[in-house]
């Protein structure tokens, strides 16, 4: 019996990331998932990253299913030798790293500031920060030296350089940290040919934004009340600012923070 040929992915909405090398950090689920998914749809060959294997090659199906090129690399992006093994394979696959979104992140929240277990703190601060800082300074190393330089997009947080929230100390400094990190960081290497740029997402259809126990239904009605837009946004909303940094149509945006949260935080 033939082998089934896989579903065709949709022609391309546009043509920006065809040709183009793209690695997505935290994409086993989420928000990652989705912003590997899109780039992808758009012509993007893309490397999938994160701690879990399995996770990650679902994400890979779902992309090769649509007629999508992807590959899947397990690191943690708290390890300096991770990070920089990470690109290494990205470009001996691909040839180049032309877009990289620093997307893995956690949250441990629920208690005031002195009741925050160091043990929680520490992890936030490993993953959310010093893993971005890692990121960065493996993606930048390679595109300084690709004549076509870079893209890379922080995934930050509305809470943090742009609103607090109570119970949430750990994660708020540690976005408001790769939100200052992102512009240092965009100042440091567009002269390199290298643009940073961050997306600072609110409450969005993951995981992330339920309460403890609260189902998807009780979120949305949360919402209506919480959110001036009344519910939270899509993954595909979020990745839509990532892809819109990451191409040549913000060629001249430099260090941005691009709130995608209802208005939220306005």
């Amino acid at each position: 019996m033939p082998t089934p040929m896989p579903t065709p992915m949709p022609a391309p909405v546009s043509t920006r990331f065809v040709d183009k090398t793209v690695l997505v950090t935290g994409a086993g689920s989420g928000i990652g998932r989705t912003v590997a998914l899109a780039f992808a749809a758009e012509g993007a060959s893309v490397v999938v990253a994160g701690r879990t294997a399995a996770s990650l090659d679902e994400t890979v199906a779902l992309i090769e299913k649509r007629g999508g090129t992807a590959v899947a690399v397990t690191a943690d992006v708290t390890r300096a030798e991770d990070v920089r093994a990470l690109v290494d394979r990205t470009v001996e696959r691909f040839g180049s790293l032309d877009v990289a979104v620093n997307n893995a992140g956690v949250f441990r929240g629920g208690t005031p500031v002195a009741d925050l277990p160091e043990e929680e703190w520490r992890t936030m601060l490993d993953v959310n920060v010093t893993g971005v800082l890692l990121g960065l300074q493996a993606e930048v190393a390679q595109m300084r030296r690709q004549s076509t330089g870079g893209a890379i997009v922080n995934i930050s947080s509305n809470l943090g350089a742009h609103a607090r929230v109570q119970g949430a100390a750990g994660y708020i400094a540690t976005k408001a940290a790769v939100s200052a990190l992102t512009r240092a960081a965009a100042l440091d290497h567009i002269a390199d040919g290298v643009r940073v740029n961050a997306v600072s997402p609110g409450p969005s259809a993951t995981g992330m934004s339920l309460e403890p126990g609260e189902s998807d239904e009780g979120r949305a009605l949360r919402m209506k009340d919480e959110s001036p837009l009344g519910r939270v946004s899509s993954t595909e909303e979020i990745a839509a600012a990532v892809l819109y940094l990451a191409s040549r149509d913000a060629a001249s945006v430099v260090g941005a923070d691009l709130v995608v949260d209802g208005g939220a935080s306005a």
